[in-house]
């Protein structure tokens, strides 16, 4: 449900204490551990303004991950789990515990990049009408990774997918609209979604809208956090001032699943964001991507060859499984 009541507060203000930091930067990690060491490395390498304090959830790694992190980082915050509650319930442990005036959502596959968090906290002190910021995401070999926002999903974008025009067109503003096609990310701009991996928002308005809502286990969060905060006057925005290396996936390796569970909170999205009838017909087409997907992935694997089939193969898998994911979540 959308929060309701008097108009948002955008200014963040200092913390009360003045030995509480001014960031709460939170890491949720899953069976990432070199990548999660290498991240908090980089964090106490590249932060040197802005005060900050370190936690760390553990989702059950298995893997050691929680022991090299307490070993390594003490000054960390370490909750370690004895199940995996997933990512979004996971940030919501976290932030109870938080005493920043801004909470940091960072992803453990990242790496932050001169002076990034700093450069975000800037960014966010200088435009606080926005309410959430982020910034511009590389992958290793520092080309751009587009992932860092995205636009909200509309019935026109939907259709895009549906029928091929966004893959057809991926540099086109029009026709894939909900990635924000043709743009390089090198410019201030106001976004609908500030991904996840690499988020800044104000404590006071994280606890306002409750945090995360935790059925959405992986994928989407953010999408629905950031619509709850617009319907209340946020106007997140992006800067390419601060960048960090975004790997992306590294503890979601089996793709079929990885895509249902992707498809599942899309569809959520659609279901509670939209108003009818474009939230029936919306769900409608969204059902069909796969089954479009499948058919085009595979027409391409006749000719180009077997990493097509096997692509076209985990597209008829998701279709067969159609009934997990295409109402959202149950």
């Amino acid at each position: 449900a959308v929060p309701t009541g008097d108009a948002l507060p955008m200014p963040v203000t200092a913390a009360t204490d003045p030995n509480d930091p001014l960031v709460s930067i939170i890491v949720v990690s899953y069976r990432t551990r070199a990548m999660t060491l290498e991240c908090l490395r980089s964090v106490v390498r590249e932060t040197k303004r802005a005060s900050y304090e370190l936690l760390v959830v553990d989702n059950a790694s298995g893997d050691g991950s929680a022991e090299a992190i307490a070993a390594e980082f003490p000054e960390a915050r370490l909750t370690a789990l004895d199940k995996n509650v997933g990512f979004a319930a996971g940030n919501n442990i976290a932030a109870k515990e938080a005493k920043g005036s801004y909470l940091l959502l960072l992803n453990p596959d990242t790496i932050v990049l001169d002076g990034a968090i700093d450069r975000l906290v800037d960014f966010a002190q200088r435009r606080p009408q926005a309410a959430i910021w982020g910034g511009r995401t590389l992958y290793a070999d520092r080309s751009l990774n587009p992932t860092s926002c995205w636009q909200r999903m509309t019935l026109w974008n939907v259709f895009c997918r549906t029928s091929g025009l966004a893959a057809l067109l991926p540099n086109s503003p029009l026709f894939n609209a909900e990635a924000y096609g043709g743009w390089d990310r090198s410019t201030v701009r106001e976004v609908d979604i500030v991904t996840g991996c690499f988020l800044l928002i104000g404590r006071a308005l994280w606890e306002r809208l409750g945090g995360f809502d935790a059925k959405f286990f992986m994928y989407g969060e953010e999408a629905d956090l950031c619509l709850r905060a617009a319907a209340l006057g946020a106007r997140p925005a992006v800067t390419p001032e601060a960048a960090i290396v975004h790997y992306g996936g590294a503890s979601e390796q089996a793709e079929t699943e990885k895509t249902i569970r992707l498809l599942a909170a899309k569809a959520e999205l659609i279901k509670r964001h939209w108003p009818q009838p474009a939230r029936s017909l919306g769900l409608l087409l969204f059902a069909l991507w796969p089954l479009t997907r499948a058919l085009a992935v595979g027409a391409a694997g006749v000719a180009l060859g077997a990493p097509h089939r096997a692509r076209a193969d985990t597209w008829w898998h998701v279709w067969r499984r159609r009934g997990a994911w295409r109402l959202g979540y149950r």
